[in-house]
């Protein structure tokens, strides 16, 4: 029985890179889509946000010289390409699929809609929402909060490198201790890296929780829908 009838997960653009320094790894991206596979085929609806860190990051390009409204749209374009990759895996495995585009751009995607995307999985579709909010700004975590509250999801599965939210960077603190779970307001008070402050505001005043877990572990998106406790719950 799978704990979240619909989930809004959140993919890293960076993580798609795999062993890679640049780009798409086709490993990776198999693995991410036999593991929505396997969740989806427990009639999870899902809804799905990818960053675009691994091909281009406007603020990171705003810092190099680019305007920084050119620089996020950029970005938003690198989130669409990573979204049409994300729908191709999908579709080689069986799993129908919409890419959905906050920004006009058919054929490529269809122009998202909240009620488009919720009739769309409830008909059996992965959703893949791409370009972000459509708007310079803003990052792919407000953008995954949005849709989140949007499409109604019962929480947001924020998949990352790490197992979790921790103290201190676990990457760079070996003291760093993990959460099981933490509220939204100590999140806030310690200034923890969970997602951008626009993010976590938006999911508190909406009571989206956030589950932070390791997705480039495979098995392991399944595990959190089976109510496994192998990550941090963010809530209020």
């Amino acid at each position: 029985m799978a704990r979240f009838k619909r989930i809004l997960l959140k993919l890293s653009g960076e993580s798609l890179m795999g062993k890679q320094s640049f780009g798409i790894d086709p490993e990776r991206l198999a693995d991410y889509a036999r593991q929505i596979k396997e969740i989806h085929e427990m009639g999870v609806q899902i809804g799905i946000v990818i960053g675009g860190g691994n091909i281009f990051r406007g603020l990171s390009g705003s810092q190099k010289g680019f305007d920084r409204v050119k620089g996020d749209q950029m970005g938003m374009c690198a989130t669409v390409i990573n979204s049409l990759a994300l729908s191709s895996a999908l579709g080689a495995n069986g799993v129908k699929n919409k890419v959905l585009t906050a920004i006009r751009m058919e054929p490529i995607g269809e122009f998202y809609s909240k009620w488009k995307a919720i009739e769309a999985m409830e008909n059996g579709n992965v959703c893949i929402f791409s370009a972000g909010t459509g708007s310079p700004y803003f990052t792919t975590d407000t953008g995954s909060s949005l849709r989140g509250i949007e499409i109604e999801a019962d929480v947001m599965l924020k998949g990352t490198r790490v197992d979790g939210v921790y103290t201190a960077d676990p990457e760079k603190d070996p003291t760093a201790k993990k959460f099981k779970d933490i509220t939204y307001e100590d999140v806030l008070e310690r200034g923890l890296k969970v997602m951008d402050l626009t993010a976590i505001c938006m999911c508190k005043e909406n009571n989206l929780p956030i589950y932070v877990f390791n997705m480039d572990v495979v098995g392991n998106l399944k595990k959190v829908i089976d109510g496994e406790e192998i990550g941090t719950l963010v809530h209020n």
